[in-house]
Order: structure tokens, then sequence, then C-alpha cells
């Protein structure tokens, strides 16, 4: 594997390097429409390329107009950037005619947002012709954000507002999750996330009751957005946290857990974004010297836990 970009390595500001792709469309509805008319939208996701920050933008159509209006209100709220990478534009073309149409903005900007981005002092590189690869950052964003959305909202057609607040709180979520340690003192809970770099300290969720054995038809809209968000929590937990865990048939011997790694409890019955972080203070091995059950040192006391929970 080669080296990473510069732009990966260096020490700087949160979404100075920034790159940005675009997702969609969906289907949203308007209140005051007639039933069955329904509205495309899209959602424009910008990576940090330095703390994997993530921020998502709902854009209501693929013209310059809307893109710049989209621009600006992610500098507003994350600031400037100095460069802007995006894939070429021969990866957008495909037999959507969307595709074709994003292809056609992003490949020969027209002068308005040519315009704008230069005003503004901002670089746009774009990635070599059919090397999707090389934006795996950002190709892994809309990966996590389609592939949860799709399964949990499925078919139902929400509002602006239902799939704005969905959106956001998907956002939180991907700038939740663990990068490493804070520290490797033992009495320290706490771990590393992108959402660190924007305000200096962990995302406090409410804490909501669980909805999973609630029927939706007894649930009001806002109850049926906090199950849909719940849900993601867990599937997408699950991915992460399985993708963490190496499963690849193995020829050598790896290390295994070791006193003073941090380490996440799985709890059945609370919300994931409160599940506890712990340090391992023991370790019972088995007859064949592997460590698979440990005990764990929370702020709430100390735990006897297989290594997979």
């Amino acid at each position: 594997m080669g080296a990473l970009p510069r732009e990966r390595v260096t020490a700087n500001f949160p979404f100075n390097c920034t790159g940005v792709d675009f997702t969609g469309p969906f289907s949203i509805k308007y209140k005051n429409q007639r039933k069955g008319v329904c509205q495309k939208i899209y959602v424009s996701l910008f990576i940090c390329f330095v703390t994997k920050c993530v921020h998502l933008e709902l854009v209501t159509e693929l013209t310059s107009e809307a893109f710049v209006a989209t621009l600006k209100r992610f500098f507003s709220r994350r600031g400037k950037c100095s460069k802007l990478f995006s894939d070429n534009a021969t990866n957008f073309v495909g037999s959507n005619q969307e595709l074709r149409k994003l292809h056609g903005m992003v490949k020969n900007p027209d002068g308005v947002l040519s315009g704008y981005l230069s005003s503004e002092g901002i670089d746009w590189k774009f990635l070599p012709p059919r090397a999707p690869n090389f934006g795996g950052l950002w190709e892994a964003g809309v990966k996590s954000f389609k592939h949860h959305l799709k399964r949990v909202v499925g078919n139902s057609k929400l509002t602006f507002e239902e799939f704005l607040t969905v959106t956001t709180q998907i956002e939180g979520i991907l700038n939740s999750r663990p990068l490493v340690p804070l520290t490797t003192n033992i009495e320290d809970f706490n771990a590393l996330t992108p959402v660190h770099f924007l305000i200096g300290r962990p995302i406090n969720s409410i804490v909501e009751p669980n909805l999973f054995e609630i029927p939706e038809c007894r649930l009001k809209i806002w109850q049926k957005l906090t199950k849909m968000i719940q849900i993601i929590w867990r599937r997408w937990s699950n991915d992460y946290l399985c993708n963490l865990q190496q499963r690849g048939k193995w020829f050598f011997d790896k290390n295994n857990v070791r006193i003073g790694d941090l380490v996440i409890i799985k709890e059945d019955n609370m919300a994931v974004c409160n599940w506890p972080l712990g340090r391992i203070v023991e370790l019972f091995p088995g007859n064949d010297n592997k460590i698979r059950v440990v005990g764990v040192k929370t702020q709430k006391g100390f735990f006897k836990r297989h290594i997979s929970k």
C-alpha cells in the first residue's frame, strides 16, 4: 500500500481539506401537496481529510445555484476550506440521467459556480479519471449513510423536516464512532471520536425510551423517527464493530487483548450511543492460554464479560 496523501497526514483545522460527494435522489413529500406527489432531494456529503468528520447537507436540485447555496451553508457552519476534492466527472457517468446531469455540473461548472469558488480562494481538485478508489474516504461515508438509511426508511416517504432530522442524526452517529483511546490511563474510559475535533467533547444524546417492541401504528410521527434512528444505531454499530474485528483465516498467532485496553461494552437493553466504555483490568485465560473472558472496569463498577461482548 502506498503512502497516504499529504492532506491526510498533515495537521490541519477540521474541514480545511475536504472531500465532497453526492448521493440520491431520495423521495420526500410536502404537507401542502396532494397525496402521491413526491419531490426529489439529494444529500451532499462533506468529509474532513484529517479528522474524518462528516457533514451532511440536503440539496433540492442539481444546479450550480443550489450547490453554491450548499457550500455557503457548509462554510458558515464548519468554516471555509482551502481545498475541495471530488470524483472525476467520468466516475459520475452512468445510465442514470441524474448522474449525467451531475456530471455536467461538476466537470463544466458555469459562471456562477466557478466565480464563487475563485472569489473564495477555493482550490477544487478532481481525482484521476476512472479511479474511484482514490476517493475511498468519502465513498465509505456515502456507503455508511445509504446502507442504513435505505434499510430503515425503506420506501417510506418522509417530509422535508423529517428527512432533515434523520439525516442530521445520522451525521451525529457517524461522527460518534470511536477512533482511539484518549489516554493509556486505566481509569480513563473515554475514546477519541471525530466530534471531539468539532466541539471538544462527545455528543450527549438525549436518553429516549427503547421503541423496538412497540408497533408503529401506536407511535406518533416523531416517535417513528426516533425508532428509525435507534434501528440505524443498532445496524450501523453491529457492522462497524464487526469491521473492527479481524475474521480472516490466521496463519500466525496474533496478540490477544491486554490489560489496559479500552473496550466498548455491549448492552442489549441500552441504546448504542449510550454503551459504556471500559478498561480491561483482569484476564481469564482458557486451557489453551487464549484469552476469551476478561474483567472490565467502568465508571459504574466491575464486569466479567466475553471478549465478543
